[in-house]
């Protein structure tokens, strides 16, 4: 009998052959699509292990990338408890591509997050040394670099008492400035003319030639030199005091007149003592200056006699205070002969010099379009203002727009369209009025384009109206 001979229709006239076979490529392909993350099999990869100071909720398949992209992945970590006092670290196992091989020993590694979910990566920066790791080799720890905060250590810092204590710091600045609007903008318009008298005054006082060294010590001598005679300097003042005190009840008419006849009779000495009228004339002018000051004894003597009863009881207590003020001197001696006082003295007046254009470009940020006060004020109703239901500062759902490039998923271009909302409206840098900018106040007051992309500053003026914070402002009410 003639055998007969092998055709491809056997197997697919064979039902279970058929199901057997795609079963078993099912198969295969799960395993592969499972094991995809950890390396597909009978391909050669670079093995290393990194020590770092804690894992940060890796896990095993997380991405290896360089520069952004994949390089291979975690497959294993171990954690190794800390010993005789030392920290708790991990060993990552990492499955790298061959085409990083060999990697710098001077590598760095840092576990960083791929999104704000929780999803993680280890970003690998490699070095500049022509020796590399061999496979299987050890990333020591040093070269871990710090692990980055996270976003719930972020959160974390606003407990119930930062919230309560930010609630009051913003209820209190948006209530100490209410109604100062005036005052602050007086004090940054006065911030010019400050600084530029600031900068010759700390160049004079930066000068050697100005000898500040040797104020201190010439405060010291002055105060020692005093102290000795305090006493006597009281009863000096009690002296005078009672002489005020006797003048004041002659001051009308005698004292008044005596002065007013003392011209006439100068001018008749001058011509009577021709030997003497330099000394006369010297006179005449004293008591002319003397005048108007005299003329005011009346009223002043009393006020002159206080202050001398005062004065004398006030004397006394110095010489205890001018010994205490013996060491505050020697210690101000000492900062004056600091070499590094004269240099901190020019960085002050580098500092004056170089806020002159900061405060040029800021002031009229306020001065023009009353921003800063605007600001804690707002923030302080914010957080203070509100209902039953909590303060102004609440969180709610809000749902983006939806189309091409919009929020609620990735762009690639600024959305424009053809949804009414969505559209988008970006304005960075505002003008505020601020020098080599249009005159407007255009934070605040930019209308809203509907159904058009608006990216920068607004087409046309604003204008400086703003709102008013208080009595004062310098924008003009809407």
């Amino acid at each position: 009998m003639k055998p007969r001979a092998f055709s491809g229709q056997g197997l697919a006239a064979s039902p279970v052959l058929v199901g057997a076979v795609t079963l078993l490529v099912t198969i295969v392909a799960v395993f592969l699509s499972y094991n995809a993350n950890s390396g597909l099999p009978f391909v050669p990869t670079y093995d290393l292990e990194a020590r770092v100071p804690n894992a940060a909720n890796l896990v095993v398949g997380n991405d290896v990338r360089i520069g952004g992209s994949r390089v291979g992945s975690v497959s294993k970590i171990e954690p190794i408890p800390g010993s005789d006092g030392a920290k708790p670290s991990a060993v990552l196992h990492l499955k790298l591509d061959t085409s990083v091989e060999p990697l710098p020993i001077d590598t760095t590694l840092m576990v960083r997050p791929r999104s704000a979910l929780g999803l993680k990566y280890v970003e690998l920066t490699p070095g500049k040394a022509w020796v590399g790791f061999e496979a299987g080799a050890t990333v020591p720890v040093t070269q871990a670099t710090p692990m980055p905060v996270e976003i719930d250590d972020v959160f974390n810092i606003f407990d119930e008492g930062t919230r309560r204590g930010s609630q009051q710091s913003l209820n209190g600045f948006g209530t100490g400035l209410a109604g100062r609007g005036k005052d602050l903008n007086e004090a940054l318009t006065e911030f010019r003319p400050l600084l530029a008298d600031l900068e010759p005054v700390a160049r004079n006082l930066a000068d050697p030639r100005t000898q500040l060294a040797r104020l201190f010590p010439a405060l010291e001598a002055t105060a020692a030199e005093v102290a000795p005679v305090a006493e006597t300097q009281a009863a000096l003042f009690g002296n005078l005091d009672t002489t005020f005190t006797a003048l004041a009840s002659v001051a009308r008419p005698y004292l008044q007149q005596f002065i007013s006849e003392s011209p006439p009779t100068m001018r008749q000495a001058i011509d009577d003592f021709p030997r003497q009228r330099p000394f006369l004339r010297n006179s005449a002018a004293f008591f002319a200056e003397l005048r108007p000051g005299i003329s005011t004894l009346p009223s002043s003597a009393p006020v002159l006699a206080d202050t001398f009863e005062i004065g004398q009881r006030t004397l006394v207590r110095t010489p205890p205070l001018n010994r205490q003020l013996a060491s505050v001197f020697d210690s101000l001696a000492e900062f004056a002969d600091d070499p590094l006082v004269p240099a901190g003295i020019r960085r002050l007046r580098d500092t004056a010099r170089s806020l002159r254009p900061t405060i040029a470009f800021l002031t009229p940020v306020q001065t023009r379009c009353n921003y800063v006060t605007l600001l804690f004020r707002n923030a302080g109703s914010l957080f203070s203002e509100g209902d039953g239901n909590g303060t102004g500062q609440r969180f709610v759902i809000v749902s983006p727009p939806t189309g091409p490039n919009a929020e609620s998923g990735p762009s690639s271009a600024p959305a424009n369209g053809p949804e009414p909302d969505n559209y988008l409206h970006s304005n960075p840098y505002p003008n505020t009025a601020s020098p080599g900018q249009p005159q407007e106040c255009e934070a605040g007051n930019e209308s809203y384009a509907t159904g058009r992309q608006v990216i920068g500053n607004q087409p046309g003026n604003q204008g400086t109206r703003v709102d008013r914070t208080g009595a004062a402002s310098a924008g003009r009410r809407p």
